[in-house]
């Protein structure tokens, strides 16, 4: 039986080959640790569900689609400026807004792309 062919490591710009189900390479892997971690101990606990929940009663329409003309209900809490594990930055609401998950999506795809690396 073939093997799947091995595919390139997803860190922008990396050309190596990794394994099939495998996202990056040796060299990469310690700057991906979301890959790893589950939403749990990247901070997303009960006590961010219930303040997230508070947050979407308080806010209840994506502001993106608002800014378009377009009333649609949020469903996501998003931080606009990606906390990256800062707790700090993370509970700030400040920081916080109401996305539908098509605007969080598109939204996080877009960041999540050209992300910023420290060495």
């Amino acid at each position: 039986m073939p093997y799947r062919p091995n595919i390139p490591c997803k860190h922008p710009g990396c050309g190596k080959l990794v394994a099939y189900r495998q996202k990056y390479c040796d060299e990469h892997k310690p700057l991906h640790p979301e890959t790893k971690r589950s939403a749990a101990s990247r901070g997303y606990t009960s006590k961010w569900q219930k303040e997230s929940k508070r947050y979407l009663r308080d806010n209840p329409l994506c502001v993106m689609c608002k800014a378009n003309g377009r009333f649609v209900e949020a469903t996501v809490v998003d931080h606009i400026v990606p906390h990256r594990g800062n707790q700090k930055l993370f509970w700030d609401k400040n920081n916080w807004q109401a996305l539908c998950k098509s605007c969080h999506d598109k939204k996080t795809g877009t960041e999540d792309s050209t992300l910023t690396y420290q060495y």
